[in-house]
C-alpha cells in the first residue's frame, strides 16, 4: 500500500515539476505575433495557390505586415481590390498593378505540326520530357499531356481535343501553378490589357527558320519583318525567335499583318475593316476625240444653219 502511495506521490511531483518548467519555457521564448496579420489574412482570398511568391494566405500576411514596403508584393489572384483593402489596415502604400492572364505560346496544333511518332507512356508532360524531345518534329513545343490543367485550381485552363493544345479562360488569376508546371516553359504571364486585348508571338521554337517551318508551320522563323514594322520598339529577335514586350506594346497590330507564318496572335480584337477598293474611271488619250463629238457637232452646226439643212432636202 505505502509503494503505490509513494509511486503516486512520486508522479505527481515529477508532473509538477514539468509543468513548471515547461510554463518558464514557454513564457521565455513565447513569440508575440502581431494582431494586424490575423487582420490582413481575413482579406485575402485563402487560395493558398503560391502565386504571390509565398507558402500560403498566413505567409503572405505576415510579409505584408513585416515588411516596409510592400510595393514589390502582390497577391494575384485578389488583384488590386484586396490589396488595397491589405495596405489600409497596414496604413501603407501599394503601387498600382496590371491584372495579369496566362498564355501559350505554342500553335503546334495537330494540323500545324504533324507528328513524327506515338508516344506510349505514362500520361504526363514532366516524365515524357525526361524522356525525350516530343512526338513531333518540334522539340520545343507543347507535349500535351495536360499537366497545366491537372495545376489549375481556378477551372480556367482545358485541353481543347482538336488541337491538342491547352486552352485558357477568364477564370485564369495568374497564380502560376500552369507555368510551374510545364517542363517546356511554354506559358507564361502577360499583361491581360485593356478590354481583355492583348499580342503575342505564340512560338518557342529557337530553331533555324528552314527547320522550324518544317517541324511547325506556323513556327516563328525569326526574319524580323515584324521587327521592322514596330514602331514602338516593342519586338527583339534573338536566337531565331521574336518576341513581344507588353509593357512596350501600343497593340496596333501591325506585326500581325506582316508574319509570314501567322505566328503572332491577336487575343480579343474586332475583326479588321476591310478598305473598299476605289475603281478608277477610264481616262481617254490625249488628243483623240469622243466617238459621240462628231454626231454632236453636227447637231449643233445644223441648228446654227438651218438652210443647210433645207438646201440638202432640195437635193
Amino acid at each position: 500500500m505505502n509503494i503505490v502511495i509513494i509511486t503516486i506521490l512520486t508522479l505527481g511531483i515529477l508532473g509538477t515539476l514539468a509543468a513548471v518548467v515547461l510554463y518558464f519555457v514557454a513564457q521565455k521564448f513565447k513569440v508575440i505575433e502581431d494582431p494586424r496579420i490575423d487582420q490582413v489574412e481575413e482579406v485575402l482570398p485563402a487560395a493558398n495557390c503560391g502565386g504571390c511568391g509565398f507558402p500560403g494566405c498566413r505567409a503572405f500576411a505576415e510579409a505584408m505586415v513585416k515588411s516596409d514596403d510592400i510595393s514589390s508584393l502582390n497577391c494575384p489572384v485578389g488583384g488590386a481590390e484586396t490589396m488595397n483593402a491589405a495596405a489600409s489596415i497596414l496604413g501603407k502604400e501599394v503601387a498600382a498593378s496590371d491584372p495579369m492572364i496566362a498564355v501559350v505560346r505554342c500553335y503546334g496544333t495537330c494540323d500545324n505540326r504533324p507528328k513524327t511518332n506515338n508516344y506510349d507512356g505514362a500520361g504526363s508532360c514532366a516524365v515524357s520530357a525526361s524522356l525525350y524531345g516530343g512526338d513531333t518534329g518540334c522539340s520545343f513545343g507543347c507535349l500535351g499531356e495536360g499537366d497545366c490543367v491537372d495545376a489549375c485550381n481556378f477551372d480556367a485552363m482545358e485541353m481543347d481535343p482538336k488541337t491538342g493544345l491547352p486552352t485558357i479562360n477568364d477564370n485564369c488569376v495568374a497564380c502560376g501553378a500552369c507555368v510551374d508546371a510545364c517542363p517546356k516553359n511554354i506559358i507564361e504571364l502577360r499583361k491581360k490589357g485593356p478590354k481583355g486585348r492583348r499580342i503575342f508571338v505564340s512560338c518557342i521554337n529557337e530553331d533555324k527558320g528552314g527547320a522550324a517551318k518544317k517541324a511547325c508551320s506556323a513556327a516563328c522563323i525569326g526574319c524580323k519583318k515584324c521587327q521592322k514594322e514596330c514602331p514602338f520598339e516593342a519586338i527583339t529577335v534573338e536566337n531565331n525567335l521574336a518576341y513581344i514586350d507588353y509593357s512596350k506594346c501600343k497593340l496596333c497590330r501591325k506585326c500581325v499583318s506582316v508574319c509570314p507564318t501567322n505566328a503572332i496572335h491577336e487575343i480579343n480584337f474586332p475583326p479588321k475593316k476591310v478598305k473598299p477598293v476605289a475603281v478608277k474611271k477610264p481616262v481617254a488619250p490625249v488628243g483623240d476625240a469622243p466617238k459621240t463629238a462628231a454626231p454632236k457637232a453636227e447637231a449643233t452646226k445644223k441648228e446654227n444653219n438651218p438652210s443647210v439643212e433645207s438646201k440638202n432636202k432640195e437635193e
